[in-house]
């Protein structure tokens, strides 16, 4: 006896291609240590095939449903990771292996996508690895870089707090960045 039963009818004939599929799609191969895909009310965001862009399609197709995928060029160095903001769906962060912290504003529909950041934050000292837009504070932006965590206040363009992970007496000290790496004397 098994608690699953078949269905009655067998499903005849070929399955259809759902409409909201999209494809073509050069996705990246690149390492990432957040997203590789992010979606809001009005555009998809995935990590593309070339250092430094995100592929861009919108949401709603135009022209009878037939979806164009854009390439933002945000960054200098891979783009390691990217979020949109809860409270602004087309306001998009980008963080890079350059350091940088990018604030995108993405047009409604059928515009260009912008050739440079709204705001940029920075540099963090080691290559952004995490980003992420605080689900209940509007404006409120933590990214991540090294053992450091900074929360950004978008709307003034400056860190509300900045903090550094220290590692337990006991353990040893293990250095995350390049930059971190004593100096010769």
């Amino acid at each position: 006896w098994s608690r699953f039963r078949t269905a009655k009818r067998k499903h005849r004939g070929a399955l259809r291609q759902a409409p909201a599929w999209i494809g073509d799609v050069r996705a990246g191969s690149t390492a990432s240590c957040g997203n590789h895909v992010k979606a809001s009310s009005r555009w998809i965001a995935f990590s593309a095939d070339t250092t430094g862009v995100l592929g861009i399609v919108p949401l709603e197709g135009q022209d009878g449903d037939k979806r164009t995928v854009s390439q933002l060029y945000c960054h200098s160095d891979v783009v390691t990771d990217f979020d949109f903001s809860p409270f602004d769906q087309l306001l998009l962060a980008t963080g890079s292996a350059d350091e940088m912290v990018k604030l995108w504003r993405l047009p409604r529909s059928g515009q260009d996508l912008p050739s440079s950041a709204a705001l940029t934050l920075g540099p963090a000292g080691c290559p952004v690895a995490l980003l992420q837009f605080h689900p209940t504070a509007d404006g409120a932006l933590a990214s991540g870089a090294g053992t450091r965590v900074t929360v950004w206040d978008v709307a003034q363009q400056q860190p509300l707090t900045g903090r550094s992970a220290r590692p337990p007496r006991s353990a040893p000290s293990r250095r995350l960045c390049p930059s971190q790496a004593p100096s010769a004397m």
